[in-house]
């Protein structure tokens, strides 16, 4: 979701990057000039931490400016231009992940697989039907299965219980999962967040022990493992509120 700062902000053209305390929470400024999103919005987060995050992101840029090395950034601008505005939007596309969540989709073949996913995953799938009133509908191999209303209508409350910046954090935990259960379940703190992020690769690792490593594989699950564990330290740094 990560929205980018404008394509014409190439070089660096400040000296020093600082936090900024408003009422409302928290900006950066970079030599005195406020921070704005690619929407032209004023750049305010809701705690002082991100804000340092963001204002040390800024500080580190070297003559040109690379918007991949600057998360919090991205993502803060995800939180204000796109989910605050797009709402009700961004919270039905999450929803629908319920209806299709990685965990409900067994392997058929081998059954040694299917009970390593049945270990790690019904457990996480028992707590949202506890803890959510979520019961969801599990089968083995690919074909679609149909997930009881109610406990899709309820996932959508679960979502739209977090704020826009929460949600922008969740955002990207759901969609490189594939989970929005497991996702859920690291929001509240049902489940550590390295132990859903192994969960989610259960399929992908079975395949490395069959046929060995691939190493364009290993860069890219490095780097949604990276931007998994850096939402969920958003929502750390939210919930803490400092």
């Amino acid at each position: 979701m990560g929205a980018l700062m404008t394509p014409s902000l190439k070089k660096r053209f400040w000296d020093a990057a600082h936090v900024v305390d408003f009422d409302h929470g928290f900006g950066v400024a970079l030599d005195g000039r406020q921070l704005k999103t690619p929407a032209k919005a004023d750049l305010v987060v809701p705690v002082r931490s991100i804000a340092e995050m963001i204002a040390a992101e800024w500080g580190a840029q070297q003559d040109k400016v690379d918007p991949e090395s600057m998360p919090a950034t991205r993502w803060a601008n995800s939180a204000i231009d796109k989910v605050s505005v797009q709402r009700s939007d961004v919270i039905d596309m999450l929803a629908e992940y319920g209806g299709s969540d990685l965990l409900c989709y067994r392997a058929d073949h081998p059954e040694a697989l299917f009970e390593q996913q049945a270990k790690a995953w019904d457990p996480v799938l028992e707590w949202a039907k506890n803890s959510l009133n979520v019961p969801l509908e599990t089968t083995r191999g690919i074909l679609p299965i149909e997930q009881p209303n109610q406990s899709l209508e309820n996932l959508s409350v679960a979502l739209q219980a977090l704020d826009s910046y929460e949600v922008a954090a969740i955002h990207d935990m759901i969609c490189i999962t594939g989970s929005l259960v497991l996702a859920l379940a690291v929001s509240e703190g049902a489940l550590d967040a390295q132990v859903a992020w192994e969960n989610s690769r259960i399929d992908e690792e079975w395949q490395v022990k069959l046929w060995g490593q691939d190493d364009e594989a290993v860069i890219s699950a490095k780097a949604k493992q990276e931007s998994f564990a850096f939402a969920h330290s958003i929502l750390l740094h939210l919930r803490a509120n400092v």
